[in-house]
């Protein structure tokens, strides 16, 4: 018996439900790559804030993520509708946020990232409940902090030990 992408019998361990987003995106190949990794991590759902058109006309997830879990397009911030109790969680690279490695995930979660080239708008981190980043000497393209972020979560919630 196989399993497109995986272990047969592989259950990754979850407490609660997470989402995971982008502001602003504008490339079609990452919001594929966060698609199709938010699918393996068992994310509830994936969105986009201000996602420009090019970025969402063209996916290129190939697990087929979409079809899998919903996805929501948020034109602006102020369509942004989270479920009751869910947490908005930046990640973004700023002098006041929490390292990844020592963040205790929300129960309830909804990770989002900054475009390529660019950060999370002023008023989006206003709107977030936590600000996180990854300790890196410098950003990490988006796709790729969006697994990291993702596997932190998972990581977290194992019985293995965390990483310093």
């Amino acid at each position: 018996m196989s399993f497109e992408g995986g272990t047969p019998g592989l259950v990754l361990p979850q407490r609660g439900y997470f989402a995971v987003g982008a502001e602003r995106i504008s490339k079609s190949l990452n919001l594929g790559n966060i698609m199709r990794s938010a699918h393996a991590f068992g994310a509830s759902f994936t969105f986009t804030i201000g996602a420009q058109y090019n970025a969402l006309e063209a996916r290129a997830d190939t697990s087929k993520g979409q079809w899998n879990l919903p996805h929501y397009d948020w034109h602006g911030l102020d369509e942004l509708a989270l479920p009751t109790g869910c947490a908005l969680v930046g990640v973004e690279l700023t002098p006041d946020a929490i390292d990844l490695p020592r963040f205790r995930h929300p129960y309830r979660a909804a990770y989002v990232l900054g475009p390529e080239k660019g950060s999370l708008s002023p008023e989006l981190i206003a709107r977030c409940t936590h600000i996180v980043r990854i300790p890196t000497r410098f950003c990490v393209n988006v796709a790729i902090a969006a697994a990291v972020v993702m596997y932190d979560r998972i990581q977290s919630s194992s019985s293995a030990p965390r990483l310093p």
